[in-house]
């Protein structure tokens, strides 16, 4: 399953999650991709005056926190990578000047990438069938006393056979 952005913009992102775990398989992956609120599209997040616009109007979620909410629901981390170092420019211009950012980013500053990408697996615990421990005692005690063989001569009508019994 894959959530591009769609956390961000809901008012219950938990619930989504506990519905995605509902529905997906066991060994199911998810991929989740959401803006970074540690970054500097972040920054721009909370001191743009145009928060009523898209993207800007959204609740960015940090990634420990996310990564918290999918440990409760039992996936386990598969991966993931941060990207746009970018700050989030409207002229062409200055994005040009701080490309470099976005080369060196994975680099100096891993943290700060502006969008994050996540890929979890969900797991399921399976059932393990526990044997009462007098059974296995038992069974311990079989196999370290020696057997032992008597051979009895048993007669039936003058005939005698022999008969093998184990103690």
């Amino acid at each position: 399953m894959i959530l591009p952005h769609v956390l961000e913009f809901n008012t219950n992102p938990h619930q989504i999650l506990r519905e995605v775990h509902r529905i997906l398989i066991p060994e199911g992956h998810i991929v989740i991709s959401g803006f970074n609120p540690l970054s500097l599209w972040g920054a721009c997040h909370y001191l743009k005056s145009t928060r009523g616009e898209f993207p800007w109007n959204g609740n960015f979620i940090a990634l420990s926190r996310l990564k918290d909410w999918l440990k409760l629901l039992d996936f386990e981390m598969a991966g993931g990578r941060l990207s746009c170092y970018t700050p989030p420019f409207k002229h062409e211009r200055w994005r040009r000047r701080l490309g470099f950012m976005e080369a060196a980013g994975d680099r100096w500053w891993p943290i700060s990438g502006g969008v994050y990408f996540l890929h979890a697996i969900k797991h399921m615990h399976g059932m393990r069938i526990i044997k009462p421990g007098w059974k296995n005692c038992l069974d311990a005690k079989k196999r370290i006393m020696p057997a032992t063989q008597k051979i009895n001569e048993i007669s039936n009508d003058g005939q005698s056979s022999k008969f093998y019994s184990e103690d």
